[in-house]
């Protein structure tokens, strides 16, 4: 190849590109999208996130979860896993029965009949409802919890005890994954336990001896059906002679409700009748 043509197209091949560079339009560049474009169309999710937004409202732009726009992206909705993984909770499927607002993850509405979600986070409730069965062994975590962290008041199923009794004095006796392993303090008033044993205090409270000023709970200690023994408080009060006549507390003092003495044993030991006196006719 001589000089001249080596030369002539090295100008043409020259012109040619620079043809190309000045001619082609510049490649478009991916629209840069913030927080506050998002809200110029979508105002009740940035409303919601800013009341509960919690996490999603510190650590999340809209763009870490929505990577994207119609028509250019058609599944704008990211899966909760595309974040939250690598907990047993997370492995639960169907996030949104529990959080029905990804953009206020905290307020919970539980669905009904809720129980294996629950317990994936907090397995303690369902072992001490297992370990003292009652009614609330078979309800779902949701029929009382129906939103997360709602402690319902007891009143709300159960009638309370007495009619100036609070919701809040039902946690003194009873706990509610083991409601019917009652245990309760030593300043517990009467009036709780008068509401079942009614006949029990009804004679307690007439009665004229010193168990009249007792509370229940100083001889029924600490949890229910709790039956002490007199001697626990009396030791022995009598001599020997007359415990072996009369072995039991009871044969004389009755209940304890009501002391009433004498109620069956002076039958036995009453002292004899008084005769009448003869009457000596003067002849």
């Amino acid at each position: 190849m001589s000089f001249t043509k080596g030369l002539l197209l090295s100008s043409v091949l020259t012109i040619m590109l620079s043809t190309v560079a000045f001619g082609a339009e510049p490649a478009a560049q991916k629209p840069t999208l913030s927080n506050a474009d998002c809200v110029k169309c979508h105002s009740a999710a940035p409303a919601d996130i800013a009341a509960n937004g919690v996490a999603h409202k510190t650590n999340v732009t809209c763009q870490d979860c929505h990577a994207g726009h119609p028509p250019t992206v058609k599944k704008i909705i990211p899966l909760c896993s595309q974040c939250h993984d690598g907990k047993p909770h997370y492995k639960l499927t169907g996030c949104n029965r529990c959080h029905n607002n990804p953009h206020t993850p905290k307020v919970i509405k539980l669905a009904n009949n809720i129980t294996e979600e629950c317990l994936s986070c907090h397995s303690q409730q369902i072992v001490k409802l297992k370990q003292v069965k009652s009614k609330h062994t078979n309800l779902a975590c949701s029929f009382c919890h129906n939103v997360h962290g709602k402690i319902p008041a007891c009143t709300q199923c159960h009638k309370p005890h007495s009619p100036d009794m609070t919701a809040a004095e039902c946690k003194r006796c009873h706990q509610a994954h083991m409601p019917t392993a009652v245990t309760y303090a030593s300043d517990t008033p009467n009036k709780m336990c008068a509401s079942c044993h009614k006949k029990a205090f009804d004679l307690l409270t007439t009665s004229d001896t010193k168990h009249k000023s007792v509370n229940c709970v100083t001889c029924h200690k600490d949890k229910h059906k709790m039956m002490p023994t007199c001697q626990s408080c009396h030791g022995t009060p009598h001599p020997a002679g007359m415990l072996s006549r009369f072995p039991k507390c009871g044969d004389c003092h009755s209940i304890a409700h009501s002391l009433n003495r004498w109620d069956s044993g002076a039958k036995k030991e009453a002292a004899p009748a008084a005769q009448p006196k003869k009457v000596i006719k003067k002849k």
